[in-house]
């Protein structure tokens, strides 16, 4: 168990699957306790309550709110059951966003202002706001963690991407001025790139299945990227040994996005 976790906490925003998950159970694996927010249905939760149970055997403190993570009142609520100075990582997994094309014969199908709107605050404007809460809280311990998860749609053109990679590169932009602007409070802010991962939310997006074979062929680890590849990531950057990286879109993609 890593020492210097002890009495640390994660916040994990969207962490009941995917990358949020597989980072939450690796920092509870060396001692990091847990606060997860996420949204699921009932028929969802049985799988996601038997990772809990597995955390907790673990000897940490592990906490989920099935509540809106884009609610100023979730925000409160989450952060009142933490106490001061002890948030090591904040972990941005939120995948709500609109997948619909900018061009169709159905109008109704267009994305929209609306659709926009939306889609950039749940994937990019609320991780500013749940910093800012943390900061104004007075949550997170000095030296902690400022992390969020893009992708290579950022850059790329994928069907039905457009309000996402929008997201994205806003997403990108917050990181680069939070990594300026809160390292006179000791926080490091950075995004992780993942590869292709066989996450929920990238099964949603139109041509999924053609995307992660086009990943396949790519990759020159000649595999898709796992959750767990990435939550490596997310450990290493919580270590000690990562304090001077800073304003960083770090790839964890096996080389996927340089072919």
């Amino acid at each position: 168990m890593e020492h210097s976790f002890k009495n640390n906490w994660a916040v994990i925003l969207g962490g009941s699957s995917g990358l949020g998950l597989a980072s939450a159970q690796l920092l509870a694996s060396h001692g990091m306790n847990i606060c997860i927010v996420h949204r699921d249905r009932r028929n969802a939760l049985p799988e996601f309550n038997k990772a809990i149970d597995e955390m907790t055997a673990q000897g940490v403190d592990v906490r989920t709110f099935n509540k809106d993570a884009l609610a100023s009142a979730t925000r409160h609520l989450v952060l009142n059951s933490i106490p001061e100075q002890k948030v090591k990582l904040l972990l941005h997994s939120i995948a709500k966003g609109s997948l619909k094309p900018m061009v169709a014969e159905d109008d109704d199908a267009l994305l929209t202002r609306e659709d926009l709107a939306v889609t950039l605050h749940g994937m990019a404007t609320s991780w500013y706001e749940w910093s800012q809460d943390l900061i104004r809280s007075n949550k997170f311990i000095n030296g902690a963690r400022n992390i969020a998860f893009t992708s290579e749609g950022n850059t790329k053109v994928w069907p039905g991407y457009g309000a996402v990679s929008a997201a994205k590169a806003t997403l990108e932009a917050l990181m680069r001025n939070m990594a300026v602007e809160m390292a006179t409070l000791g926080i490091t802010t950075n995004c992780i790139q993942a590869g292709t991962t066989l996450t929920p939310s990238f099964k949603r997006i139109p041509g999924s299945d053609r995307l992660t074979q086009l990943a396949k062929e790519r990759n020159p680890m000649e595999r898709l990227t796992t959750p767990q590849d990435v939550a490596k990531v997310v450990y290493l950057l919580c270590k000690e040994e990562a304090n001077w990286i800073n304003g960083s879109v770090i790839k964890a993609d096996g080389g996927e996005s340089i072919r």
